[in-house]
């Protein structure tokens, strides 16, 4: 169902009404009006900027263009005007034997798609892209799309950006940060014009099928990264009779996020502590081939809670390591399974750093990926034009319904921090803290059960700390006809580094093959291995 904009109140209770009266009906039960078909106004392709193809080496340009695409601001409210979608295309290695294209999403909210074409060949196998165009676009509100943005110039952004704090401590930094985030929804609101109400995946969802019939495809195929399983989810249960292939990576779990946003975050946070101990128990189960290993729970936890209490520790080489860039980083290089050895080898460091008596090492050139912030830029440019993106926020503030107001997130931050020590006050402080005091929007609430024709395929880490293991259980569950696949690794997502989950999905795009039931997939190299001699 689609909640219309009401105040947000409102909105809020029927979404929570909804998800714990549990009136979820069977799909066989749900009324299945024809969606009417989208109008199959054409793609029309030219070559893409300069600028987009920095990265690709000449002779592979050929290869890709770039489009503008139409599509309502409002589709149910056509006459208030139309937006701009930015798209760009990877052709089909073998034209012969071209099937048709596949739309991916990076997820987000917020990542632009347009990049994901020219990396194509990192996460799909050759005889994929031999077989379809690639087609990555920008989601309305973001990157070179019409872009939803919140203040006029960059110093109106930096200047409230200053006044909050990642993780709040202090009375005095929580009611900085609580006037800063209610005075961004403010700032949003009152600048970001009509677009902001219409940010929803479902208005995403529905520009999507636009752009399948813009391309010629009567069916979607598609692969979504992340928050891009929910916007696959949206398609289908909004269009289930033209979904062919759809390829969920890192899935969240759709009916939570859309009911409830606090429980959804929390649970989400949860991840991260499972992934976290997870990476730390691997250390000391591998021994020399994690620099960390010996302790490796204790040593963290001790470092932490040193520098939660007694304030920053410079490394050898200068960085400058505190409390909420500890937090941070952690949660940066669970994402990023490749680097998880070196940040093994960085908590070594600052591990060493801070116990008194040990001997000074040498410094590591790695280490500055400690330092995830970034310090104030001197103002040489007077009311610079702010192009940063506000999409993020805008998304997932019109799709996550939160109860709590914003003077419940210092009693939430206490409660998490107790409950999920490295994690929970970071989390508390996220949206919870955002979305309360946003506008209201519409949004897609359900239902998730309606059927596609194939086997939707969902594929989810053990220990993914983002969308943890548990919600790509329940979106295969909850989707009305899905095959997940499970894969014994780190890390958000996996596809490109998994040969058997590779595998499996190009059988799944070309030929439409489902994978049997219970599938569980390794990674192709561990997190921790001897160097190379």
């Amino acid at each position: 169902m689609t909640v219309r904009s009401m105040p947000r109140a409102t909105t809020v209770g029927v979404a929570v009404v909804l998800a714990v009266g549990g009136l979820v009906l069977p799909a066989a039960a749900i009324p299945q009006a024809p969606v009417p078909q989208a109008p199959a106004t054409p793609v029309v392709w030219r070559d893409c900027a300069a600028d987009q193809l920095t990265d690709v080496p000449p002779a592979e340009r050929f290869r890709f263009s770039c489009a503008d695409y139409t599509v309502p601001l409002d589709h149910d409210r056509p006459g208030l005007g139309t937006i701009n979608i930015a798209l760009l295309r990877r052709a089909a290695g073998v034209p012969s034997a071209r099937v048709g294209s596949i739309f991916v999403n990076p997820g987000g909210p917020g990542g632009p798609g347009t990049v994901l074409p020219l990396r194509a060949a990192g996460f799909l196998q050759a005889s994929v892209l031999d077989r379809f165009d690639v087609v990555g676009f920008d989601p309305r509100g973001i990157g070179r799309s019409t872009a939803v943005r919140c203040f006029a110039t960059q110093e109106d952004a930096d200047a409230l950006q200053r006044r909050g704090t990642l993780i709040p401590r202090t009375p005095e930094q929580i009611h900085q940060t609580s006037a800063a985030r209610r005075d961004y929804a403010r700032y949003c609101d009152r600048f970001a014009g009509p677009l902001l109400a219409n940010m929803s995946t479902e208005a995403v969802a529905r520009d999507l099928d636009l752009l399948r019939a813009g391309v010629g495809d009567e069916k979607l195929t598609y692969v979504g990264f992340s928050y891009g399983t929910f916007l696959g989810a949206t398609y289908v249960n909004l269009f289930p009779q033209r979904a062919r292939a759809i390829v969920l990576d890192g899935s969240v779990d759709p009916r939570l996020r859309a009911s409830d946003g606090l429980a959804y975050d929390r649970q989400r946070t949860e991840g991260f502590e499972i992934a976290l101990s997870a990476f730390l128990a691997e250390c000391d189960r591998v021994g020399p081939l994690c620099a960390y290993s010996g302790g490796a729970r204790a040593k963290y936890d001790a470092s932490r809670e040193y520098l939660k209490s007694r304030g920053p520790v410079t490394l050898p080489d200068g960085t400058f390591v505190d409390y909420e860039r500890f937090v941070a980083a952690t949660g940066s290089f669970l994402y990023q399974r490749a680097y998880l050895a070196t940040f093994a080898e960085l908590l070594q460091h600052l591990h060493l750093a801070i116990q008194p008596g040990q001997p000074r090492v040498a410094a590591e050139p790695r280490a500055r990926l400690f330092a995830t912030g970034v310090s104030p830029r001197t103002d040489t440019r007077p009311d610079t034009p702010y192009t940063g993106e506000d999409s993020y926020a805008s998304v997932n503030c019109s799709d996550k319904p939160f109860t709590n107001r914003l003077s419940d997130v210092p009693g939430i931050a206490d409660r998490w921090d107790r409950a999920m020590s490295t994690f929970g006050r970071y989390g508390a402080w996220a949206d919870a803290a955002t979305c309360p005091p946003w506008p209201a929007a519409d949004r897609y609430s359900g239902p998730w059960n309606r059927k596609t024709a194939n086997p939707v395929l969902v594929v989810g880490n053990y220990y993914d700390p983002a969308t943890r293991y548990d919600f790509a259980k329940r979106m295969a569950a909850q989707l009305g006809n899905a095959r997940l696949v499970s894969v014994d690794a780190f890390g958000h997502c996996v596809l490109g580094e998994s040969t058997c989950v590779d595998r499996i999905t190009a059988d799944y795009l070309i030929n439409l093959t489902a994978p049997a039931p219970g599938q569980v997939c390794a990674p192709d190299l561990p997190i921790f291995r001897a160097p190379v001699t």
